[in-house]
């Protein structure tokens, strides 16, 4: 498989975005997270705070990579205006699935990309996923399985989480982590060669 000339900058510490690039045929040449500070400013929305973090990451990161392809994601879980935490403990967990059971809920998801010639391009996807009413020992069983741990939301689509959900509409890739048609595109539309 021949080289890219121009390589690319995965700024996420995710194990999730990288398997869903990969599962694309997408091969960061470097992983390098960004150490940014994450809170959410007041009365920030949902859709703009993801779309803030992806870009801020992508610029926290540029830096180190002169001349490459840098991507960025942020994934947000968001109950209306209200953006649900990564759940750190097991009340974070409990708290997020007892506000989520039996209703709809927004995943929303930012990208940005930084082309070689310090460009900026991000794109926005927004999916919406139901949760069917939980049982409190759904929830104790889920939780006892630790899937929660550092997710946005306190749950795992790809996991356990998926027999607790009936539907959702839009991008599943994007509640995994990242939007892989809208990537795709961002990268290819910048000029990317995968």
């Amino acid at each position: 498989m021949a080289e890219r000339s121009v390589p690319l900058v995965l700024a996420s510490a995710s194990p999730r975005r990288l398997d869903l690039l990969r599962q694309v045929g997408i091969e960061p040449d470097t992983v390098d997270p960004a150490e940014i500070d994450e809170t959410p400013g007041p009365r920030e929305l949902p859709a703009d705070y993801a779309r803030r973090m992806a870009q801020e990451k992508a610029r926290a990161v540029a830096p180190r990579h002169a001349g490459a392809f840098i991507l960025a994601a942020d994934t947000v879980v968001a109950v209306g205006r209200r953006i649900l935490p990564k759940a750190e403990d097991e009340q974070d967990a409990r708290s997020c699935l007892e506000l989520l059971s039996g209703r709809r809920h927004k995943v929303m998801g930012g990208v940005a990309l930084i082309d070689p010639s310090g460009k900026l391009r991000w794109r926005l996807v927004a999916t919406a996923v139901v949760f069917k009413r939980l049982h409190p020992d759904e929830i104790a069983a889920y939780i006892e399985s630790g899937e929660w741990q550092g997710k946005a939301g306190g749950y795992a689509i790809q996991g356990r989480a998926a027999a607790l959900i009936p539907s959702i509409n839009g991008s599943y890739s994007n509640v995994v982590g990242l939007p892989l048609a809208e990537v795709t595109t961002l990268m290819t539309g910048s000029g990317f060669k995968p």
